[in-house]
């Protein structure tokens, strides 16, 4: 499948950027001439794995994926998750080897963007060049929080930081709204992430469900109670840098 311009895979990169800072005309039209290849991939499928060398960045372009490190004993640790606009791997531009591994976590919609491309881009778009880097340095603010969290949170706040952080994420997107957002990841999936073991997620959410805080419905989370649970769980989403969705 060749490389070519495709509108709706650019026009969500965009929309990521945009929820950062506002671009111009000149600039939204040369993220729109880059050049993608568009793949359609299964759920817990790679992307790309680690120590691999690729030539391209992946735009997520529909579902979730996440970042992964295996362990030897077969152990998963999940390193974060992204949603539609995210370029999980943009640092393969500049660390030619991978030290993790990009998994799909649904089914998922994937925009490979040569590397060259994304070159010319940033060499003949300084301002993009600092967005884009301005977007990695979101990522290490995302890596520092979920640290804070492995490290000084209860189980209970670090569930209720990560929901309300992709809430957040997804809503700058235009992916939820009044405290309602997909959320297809399971007990496995969340325990990987949090450090935690599933039994210890289902008591967390059992006991969030019992203080009427949230529900899980059908893969869609709905925040019942967001002042206490963004409180609790010592929410700031400053972190997240949505200068756009403050405004």
């Amino acid at each position: 499948m060749p490389f070519a311009p495709d509108q709706h895979a650019t026009t969500l990169l965009i929309r990521k950027l945009e929820s950062i800072t506002p671009l111009s005309d000149e600039e939204r039209q040369a993220l729109e001439s880059l050049p993608v290849r568009v793949h359609v991939l299964g759920a817990r499928q790679d992307i790309v794995r680690d120590g691999d060398r690729p030539t391209h960045c992946c735009l997520v372009v529909d579902g979730w994926a996440c970042r992964y490190k295996l362990l030897s004993q077969g152990k998963r640790q999940i390193l974060s998750f992204h949603i539609a606009g995210d370029i999980p791997d943009l640092l393969s531009l500049h660390v030619p080897t991978m030290d993790h591994s990009l998994a799909t976590v649904t089914n998922a919609t994937v925009a490979f963007i040569p590397h060259e491309s994304l070159q010319a881009l940033v060499a003949c778009h300084p301002r993009l060049a600092s967005l884009l880097w301005r977007d990695t340095l979101i990522d290490a603010a995302i890596f520092r929080e979920w640290m804070v969290g492995m490290g000084r949170r209860s189980a209970f706040e670090r569930i209720g930081h990560l929901f309300c952080e992709m809430y957040v994420k997804l809503e700058a997107m235009g992916l939820a709204g009044d405290y309602h957002c997909p959320l297809p990841l399971t007990q496995v999936d969340l325990a990987d992430a949090l450090g935690l073991t599933p039994v210890h997620v289902n008591r967390v959410l059992q006991e969030m469900r019992g203080r009427r805080l949230l529900e899980l419905r059908r893969r869609t989370l709905v925040i019942e109670a967001w002042d206490e649970l963004s409180t609790t769980a010592e929410f700031d989403p400053r972190y997240l840098q949505l200068e756009a969705r403050a405004a």
